[in-house]
């Protein structure tokens, strides 16, 4: 077994868990209009279940409005119920052309329960790196036992180890700029 593929795995694993936390931030609204609030929001398009982005145009005018275009005027009703059935928690105001979601600002309150939930989410991403380490200093134990030199065995234990404290730094960073973007009023 190489050590350089175990680390490879690992930081494959770890790069992942990044990307899908960046993903996850990008859902929790600040205050200001973000299209990627409403990318969890499945729409019933001739007979089945499409996300929003497939039926419509989402934009954001300015930084407290959403607009949302459908490509066909019969799709104007079942987009607005779409978005009133989602938990995005914003009421839509539909014109007859396009529908608009007015951003509130939030309260306090909410903006902690917002930190809460991101400093949940890092926790989490937190977590599954940890476990891509684990996994790899098990591999390279499991490597050492089918007779990989014992010190190659520690330095790539000692390279996972190097690894998992870049990436729990970055997701550090993302939770503290995320956390800086709701708290500013």
């Amino acid at each position: 077994m190489d050590t350089t593929k175990i680390r490879k795995d690992a930081e494959e694993q770890m790069q992942m868990t990044l990307e899908f936390l960046e993903e996850t931030f990008s859902r929790i609204r600040a205050g200001r209009a973000n299209a990627h609030i409403l990318d969890g929001i499945r729409v019933e398009y001739y007979g089945s279940l499409v996300p929003l982005s497939n039926v419509a145009t989402v934009t954001t005018p300015d930084a407290k409005t959403i607009m949302v275009q459908p490509w066909e005027k019969n799709m104007l009703r079942v987009v607005e119920k779409a978005i009133q059935d989602s938990d995005v928690g914003i009421t839509p105001e539909n014109n007859g052309e396009v529908i608009r979601l007015g951003i509130p600002p939030l309260t306090e309150e909410r903006r902690k329960q917002l930190v809460k939930q991101t400093k949940h989410e890092a926790e989490e991403a937190k977590i599954s790196i940890r476990n891509a380490r684990r996994e790899g200093i098990d591999e390279m134990k499991k490597a050492v036992k089918d007779g990989l030199p014992e010190d190659m065995g520690k330095d790539g234990e000692n390279e996972l180890q190097k690894l998992h404290d870049v990436y729990i730094k970055k997701v550090d960073e993302m939770f503290a700029g995320k956390e800086k973007e709701i708290l500013t009023v």
